[in-house]
């Protein structure tokens, strides 16, 4: 999941702390997962009630994203970031995942690509600080604005996610039961509480200096 290790490979004796090299997510990760798309069918078995190897694929790949891009919020928790080495990192993964619109997957990619937009403005919230932590109110207000305002809708979805990133609950109690046909506003709670989860499970991510994840 990322790779880190010692300057110089060595420990030396020395007053100064150790020194950690985290390698995030990049082009060639990124193709990678493009490549096993393109492997993958999305075609739908009318025999079977599994979901295509295709979906299965894009939401592994969604989930390897939010991972990916929440590890650099938490090492910013962790001190190892400042405010501005954390923004730049997440810029880098930004400009990867929501530039990138290959011909032959352009709808496979949007359907990724719809979510992510909350995981990083959640993100940016919450390293300026400049978010409501009222879930139950901002859920509301962001359905009442969904169709009429989806630029500002997702300005409250942000600070719902800025909230998981600070330790607040959600989503899942605020999806609708039926989300078959779900709306961009459902999709973004749902991104919310993969972020959740995510957050989770990265509660010890860093503390063991030296040791892969």
């Amino acid at each position: 999941m990322y790779e880190m290790a010692r300057k110089g490979g060595k420990s030396t004796p020395s007053s100064e702390p150790l020194r950690l090299f985290y390698i995030f997510y990049n082009q060639e990760r990124w193709d990678n997962w493009l490549k096993t798309l393109r492997e993958s069918s999305f075609e739908v078995d009318p025999r079977s009630e599994e979901m295509p190897e295709g979906f299965r694929m894009l939401d592994s790949f969604s989930e390897d994203i939010t991972v990916s891009v929440l590890k650099i919020i938490r090492l910013y928790q962790n001190n190892r970031f400042d405010k501005e080495e954390a923004t730049r990192k997440l810029e880098e993964v930004e400009r990867i995942v929501m530039s990138n619109l290959p011909p032959d997957l352009e709808d496979v990619i949007e359907l990724l690509q719809l979510p992510k937009a909350v995981l990083f403005a959640a993100c940016r919230k919450y390293l300026d600080g400049s978010y409501e932590k009222d879930i139950k109110t901002l859920v509301k207000n962001g359905r009442a604005l969904e169709q009429d305002d989806m630029e500002r809708a997702l300005d409250v979805a942000a600070q719902i996610g800025a909230s998981v990133i600070d330790g607040a609950s959600c989503c899942r109690k605020y999806l609708k039961d039926d989300l078959e046909q779900p709306t961009l506003f459902d999709e973004w709670l749902i991104e919310c509480e993969r972020m959740n989860e995510a957050m989770d499970s990265l509660e010890d991510f860093d503390e063991q200096a030296g040791e892969d994840e």
